[in-house]
């Protein structure tokens, strides 16, 4: 099965089943944030297609906003978690250490922008799980990546599910 495949499916799904969306939501978006599950994880495109399902009126904009935003939260925490308490052994652990360079990176830019590599890490693909992991690995004090964690979850929520929420409706009332 095609990640284009999966996506329609999960959407199919959503739509005849909207009770079961939220909790979909929310394990999309833990998985999207959580270390090397990211990496197989379609989050992103699911995520951009629920926020059209909003824009239809199929489900509501803050509900799936704040699912998605907690299911980010707990990822990044869970990530920064594992790296605070397991150090180096997960990073030199399959599949980690399959992406030297992608764990070098990280840990450049970690260092180089702190808490607000955390926050702004949530928005680069690759690095979303990455970011959290390197933080509690480097011994980040909890509070300031519990701050960066919290305050970029639901922008990074938003920002996904904004372009079907409003453009939907925005393309409807141009085109209608």
């Amino acid at each position: 099965m095609s990640i284009h495949e999966f996506t329609y499916a999960i959407m199919q799904f959503i739509q005849a089943h909207q009770l079961w969306a939220l909790p979909i939501i929310f394990l999309l978006a833990f998985g999207e944030s959580l270390a090397i599950i990211s990496l197989i994880v379609p989050a992103t495109a699911i995520l951009l297609g629920a926020g059209a399902l909003i824009g239809t009126g199929v489900i509501s904009f803050i509900p799936v906003l704040i699912a998605a935003s907690l299911g980010a939260v707990i990822g990044d925490w869970l990530s920064y978690w594992l790296g605070k308490h397991y150090h180096k052994q997960v990073i030199s652990s399959w599949p980690l250490s399959k992406y030297p360079k992608l764990v070098y990176r990280s840990e450049q830019f970690f260092q180089r922008y702190g808490a607000l590599g955390v926050f702004v890490g949530r928005f680069f693909g690759p690095f979303r799980a990455i970011v959290p992991l390197i933080a509690g690995t480097m011994h980040m004090p909890a509070t300031k990546f519990n701050l960066a964690n919290i305050s970029s979850a639901p922008i990074w929520a938003f920002v996904l599910l904004a372009p079907g929420a409003f453009g939907v409706p925005w393309l409807e009332t141009l085109f209608g």
